[in-house]
């Protein structure tokens, strides 16, 4: 653990972005069992954002009406690029996202979502201020923004508001050279400014834990009982600087298996460290789409369009060859939703799009590979 704001804040922190469902609906009682387990392991940070559907709302009942509040830390988040057409409807967010939680502050607070064409927003309606005057008041604790573009906006950014605590960036092995997220570069601005870490998409939306085959046999044959998104945020967790590392977990399972290796946390030793430097070797020729399903581009999509979904199946073809599990894949996704022939080229999906990719590029090869 580390020493940062003067409180210490363990490593692990619990990113309530894909909590379980049951149905259509929030899977209280298991959301409420994987928050137990946390905190019995001793992890206390959870992050939510006005945007995550249901998150806010869960979180209250599954943690702030069950636990004493001084005994966990909170992040949440406001949005003014998706959900805030004035400057009044930007800063309700924040207001809103107290009633939800119930928690009657904030520990960490986040400006969301930071990128090239949406950040202007920020300035327009005032909301660096704003936060900064929640915090005056003691309604926020420490102020940050989370970051999805190039080095030179977040060095902007940094420059134009040293009042932030810390800023959370996207992170991982497979992006760490990565040209279009620049995880490394990021990381580097970060702390060349003195600013602490918070990581998101260590295992980049769970891709990093079902791997090509390659990567697989690599990690196996060094340690057949650790789990792959274990390397990916044991890598992240190694580094200087770093608040806590947030794992997106949808089910127990993954809680189980996080807390089996971060309760008593080993930074990657020197052996680990080539190992994964040969993985993102592999990773760096791979064909794969690097989607984090964080699902910004299907909010408004006007043919509904399950993009994640469908790439997530095509990479089962990419990375592996199995292109009978991709297809199969594909119907499932789109047997009530729209299929990736039905875009209509808004490009309303890449402009939201935290990976900067070429979505409707990847449609249509998607569909001329799995729609027969």
């Amino acid at each position: 653990m580390s020493d940062y704001f003067g409180k210490e804040v363990p490593k692990l922190g619990f990113g309530l972005m894909r909590l379980p469902k049951k149905g259509l609906h929030t899977d209280m009682e298991q959301v409420k069992h994987m928050v137990d387990l946390f905190m019995e392991a001793g992890f206390t940070y959870f992050d939510t954002a006005y945007v995550y559907l249901g998150s806010e709302a869960a979180i209250k009942k599954a943690l702030v009406d069950r636990y004493p509040r001084e005994s966990f830390t909170l992040a949440t988040k406001l949005n003014a690029m998706m959900m805030a057409p004035t400057e009044k409807a930007a800063k309700k967010q924040f207001y809103t996202s107290l009633e939800r939680t119930g928690a009657g502050y904030f520990d960490y607070y986040l400006l969301h979502a930071m990128m090239e064409g949406g950040y202007k927003k920020y300035d327009k309606f005032h909301l660096w201020d704003f936060v900064g005057e929640q915090k005056a008041k003691g309604l926020v604790k420490h102020m940050g923004f989370s970051f999805h573009a190039g080095l030179q906006l977040l060095n902007r950014l940094l420059k134009e508001h040293p009042e932030v605590d810390f800023v959370q960036l996207q992170i991982n092995y497979a992006d760490w050279e990565n040209p279009s997220v620049t995880a490394r570069a990021n990381y580097e601005v970060a702390r060349k400014h003195g600013k602490s870490i918070v990581v998101m998409e260590p295992v980049k939306g769970g891709n990093l834990a079902d791997l090509p085959a390659a990567v697989k046999r690599l990690f196996d044959e060094y340690h057949p009982d650790m789990s792959y998104a274990s390397w990916a945020i044991r890598f992240v967790a190694s580094l200087d600087g770093i608040i806590t590392v947030l794992s997106g977990m949808s089910n127990t399972q993954q809680m189980e298996d996080n807390l089996s290796y971060m309760k008593k946390f080993q930074p990657l030793n020197e052996a680990e460290q080539k190992i994964i430097q040969e993985a993102q070797r592999i990773l760096g020729n791979s064909s794969t789409i690097p989607c984090t399903a964080c699902h910004y581009c299907t909010e408004g999509c006007p043919k509904k369009i399950p993009i994640p979904e469908i790439f997530s199946a095509m990479n089962k073809q990419l990375g592996n060859g199995q292109m009978a599990e991709a297809v199969s894949d594909y119907r499932k996704a789109t047997s009530l939703a729209g299929k990736a022939s039905e875009c209509i080229n808004c490009r309303q999906c890449e402009r939201i799009c935290p990976q900067h990719l070429g979505i409707t590029d990847y449609l249509k090869q998607c569909a001329g590979a799995m729609e027969t």
